[in-house]
């Protein structure tokens, strides 16, 4: 008997050993609060814990305070909930746009975020890409329990009130955003079907493009539970009973009687056409009141993207990096049609078709959507389309669509989005339409474009393009006294002709692409010689003797002619003629030095997106074994399993992608050239499986990385040895197996 007991605990200890040590699932890792706060309210990653399948038109999110321009809905500093919203703000330096929100909460309504505003804390806080909960108290110490899932353009939740009287859903409609324009609101309770429904034209970047009188973001919220009385309130009154209202700063309150314990849940639908377009996405998408199976389905749509790359390490807090990283690549463009129609932004109308919106394009051209074409290939096409179809309703293809035309950043980074695709064999689109957008966008100064001295954000109805194109074609460069960020509208302009050549080059308009390969050199025009960095030139021909620099409110300098940073911040920004740059920077040895400076005196600034490529140049001037160092050194320190562990804005997904890229020992430099330069990889094993039109699972090797071995030693493909550092991207999705053999110090490889 005392063996039989013995060997009974044995099995039991056995059995548990297993469960412990069960491979996590890889959706598991995503630590959704890393980047959602940082040193200041606005420089940090900028990322919220949002609940969305991947690349969904609506993103659901505990709100900790009001969002506008620079400031998310949710910080991980805060300490307390003023509502949950349906969001479209894509990135934090962008508004958003047709929102709804809601609270869950107790007693008197309480208008104002800071009087509604309930306490909680982390430790009752759950976060994944497909479900969030929250604890969050009342001032007098009731707990109220929200649980929130969702779909591509519509949520649930399930709400946990104690028993009572006073238990109540606040629902904000609209928010009054600025005294220059009246947006209109609308809100009709309706008790008999338990529904709320109505809309918003709130655009918080209404003053960065043309006005959409059309524009309504609509919803309907339908309540599980029969409301014990309801109202609606505008500004700071309430109209107790009333069930219908328009206004520029309203919503509305529905109260229950409950149970200890009782959930009522609430499904909410969004649309962009019409209120009876959310209700039928509410019937697709949320058709009963299945709290659970909507969970699945979320977790179910995200699996489908996370089982195609298995990463193995026994760095925890790598791994969680990595599928965060993961996660934040998959959200955008946001997909913006609903069930074969679309409302567009660029001509304010309905259409059939498929669409995608919320393009971060001067940001994500660089590896986000590279990494598209490999890890979600089957939205490449219809994002492309869906910029097309943008051409044909507003006449250009947008810079940052949000959700219209927004004249942020600068260059025509949908030239770059399309040559990368197209040089990758992505062709599933009007290719003819494609190059006549790209051309325009090469060949067609905008409009009143020699008598406008553009800038970033520049509040015109217009729609800038490439603002300065026409000093461009004239003198070869952007002049600084017609044009502000004239040095990186020269550098931006150049890549995007080349970008321009390479699909020329495809369809075979040999003439075009020689034209646009010449123009593409243009950057040597701003190259001073006396100092060696590209600067700001004016109309004569004459360099700005002195640079007029300060520094920003992120303690970042900013030059004469250079957007978002200094003379550093663009002297390696010809990603398409690096060979080129070199050779005018005096040749490979001045080039790694000056190389070598920009990241020893602490120039190089990995939070913004015009260095990301700046640590593969080394592999350009024959020092590869520096690239590898800099890419475990500069790793760490940009990307942490912290709350605060992104160091700059995500963007859409860049710098995410820019971690994906390098972890697996490579990344897209010159996005359009059709290959990667090789790096330094992050884990011993990698595997993705890359569905159509690849059908390819390749696994990445990199025996002696989990010992700190950073350095290469030797790379074969599928046993065929790689001697420069730099790969085709057919090669790799052929592939079965990329093999680097690690050393712990340099090597020779790739020289």
């Amino acid at each position: 008997m005392k063996l039989a007991r013995i060997t009974v605990f044995l099995i039991c200890v056995f059995l548990l050993s297993c469960a412990n040590n069960k491979e996590k699932d890889n959706l598991e890792y995503v630590n959704s609060f890393i980047g959602s706060t940082g040193p200041t309210d606005s420089d940090y990653g900028g990322t919220i814990p949002s609940v969305a399948p991947p690349f969904a038109m609506t993103q659901w999110c505990a709100m900790t305070r009001e969002n506008y321009i620079s400031q998310n809905p949710y910080n991980y500093k805060d300490s307390t909930l003023i509502g949950f919203i349906g969001t479209h703000q894509p990135a934090i330096w962008m508004g958003d746009y047709g929102f709804v929100s809601l609270l869950p909460t107790i007693g008197d309504v309480k208008i104002s975020a800071k009087d509604r505003a309930m306490k909680f804390s982390h430790s009752g806080e759950k976060a994944s890409p497909y479900f969030y909960s929250v604890e969050a108290q009342t001032e007098n110490g009731e707990t109220v329990k929200t649980e929130m899932t969702s779909s591509l353009r519509c949520a649930i939740f399930n709400i946990t009130f104690p028993a009572g009287e006073e238990n109540h859903v606040f629902v904000e409609v609209s928010r009054k955003i600025t005294d220059e324009k009246e947006f209109e609101g609308f809100i009709q309770i309706l008790p008999e079907s338990n529904e709320i429904i109505g809309y918003n034209s709130d655009r918080y970047s209404y003053m960065l493009g043309p006005d959409l009188p059309n524009f309504k973001g609509y919803f309907v919220l339908q309540f599980s539970k029969p409301f014990s009385r309801m109202g609606i309130w505008e500004g700071d009154q309430l109209f107790e009973g009333n069930t219908e209202k328009s206004s520029d700063y309203l919503g509305g309150y529905v109260y229950f009687e409950t149970e200890k314990d009782e959930h009522v849940q609430v499904k909410v639908a969004t649309s962009f056409i019409s209120i009876e377009q959310a209700r039928q996405n509410l019937k697709n998408e949320i058709p009963a009141w299945d709290f659970q199976k909507v969970v699945a389905k979320n977790r179910a749509d995200w699996k489908t993207y996370f089982d195609r790359v298995t990463v193995e390490s026994n760095d925890e807090d790598q791994k969680t990096v990595f599928y965060t990283a993961l996660h934040r690549t998959l959200q955008y463009p946001r997909i913006f049609s609903e069930y074969g129609r679309y409302y567009s932004a660029f001509d304010d109308t309905i259409h059939n078709g498929v669409s995608y919106n919320d393009y971060s394009l001067w940001d994500t051209f660089r590896a986000q959507h590279p990494w598209l074409t490999l890890v979600a290939p089957e939205h490449v096409n219809p994002m492309i389309q869906s910029l097309l179809q943008m051409y044909d309703e507003g006449g250009w293809m947008p810079k940052w669509p949000n959700p219209t035309y927004s004249n942020i950043m600068i260059g025509t980074h949908s030239d770059a989005v399309i040559a990368d695709a197209f040089v990758k064999n992505f062709k599933d689109y009007d290719l003819d339409k494609a190059y006549e957008a790209v051309y325009k966008n090469a060949m067609t100064p905008p409009e009143n474009d020699s008598i406008i001295r553009w800038a970033d954000r520049e509040l015109t109805k217009l729609y800038e393009g490439r603002g300065g194109l026409t000093w461009y074609k004239e003198k070869g460069y952007v002049p600084a006294d017609k044009t502000n960020e004239s040095v990186s509208r020269t550098l931006e302009f150049a890549y995007d002709d080349f970008c321009v050549a390479q699909i020329a080059l495809g369809l075979g308009k040999t003439d075009d692409y020689n034209y646009f390969m010449k123009r593409s050199k243009n950057y040597r025009n701003v190259f001073n010689k006396e100092t060696g960095f590209m600067s700001a030139r004016s109309l004569d021909g004459s360099f700005l003797k002195q640079i007029d620099s300060h520094i920003d409110e992120s303690a970042q300098v900013v030059e004469e002619g250079i957007t978002e940073g200094g003379k550093w911040t663009y002297l390696f920004c010809a990603m398409h003629d690096i060979n080129g740059l070199i050779s005018l920077m005096g040749g490979k040895e001045k080039f790694t030095k000056m190389l070598d400076q920009n990241f020893d005196e602490g120039h190089f600034q990995h939070r913004n997106e015009p260095g990301h490529h700046f640590i593969y140049l080394y592999n350009y001037a024959g020092d590869p074994s520096k690239t590898q160092e800099k890419i475990w050194e500069h790793t760490p320190l940009n990307y942490k399993n912290v709350p605060d562990g992104l160091s700059g804005n995500d963007d859409c997904g860049q710098m995410s992608a820019w971690y994906i890229f390098s972890s697996m020992g490579f990344y897209p430099v010159c996005p359009g050239d059709g290959q990667y330069v090789i790096g330094s990889p992050l884990f011993s094993k990698i595997t993705l499986k890359l569905p159509a039109p690849y059908n390819k699972n390749i696994t990445i090797l990199a025996d002696g990385v989990a010992e700190g071995k950073k350095y290469i030693k030797s790379l074969t493909l599928d046993g065929n040895p790689i001697t420069t550092p730099f790969i085709k991207h057919d090669d790799l999705v052929s592939c079965d197996k990329l093999v680097f053999e690690m050393s712990a110090s340099p090597t020779n490889w790739g020289k």
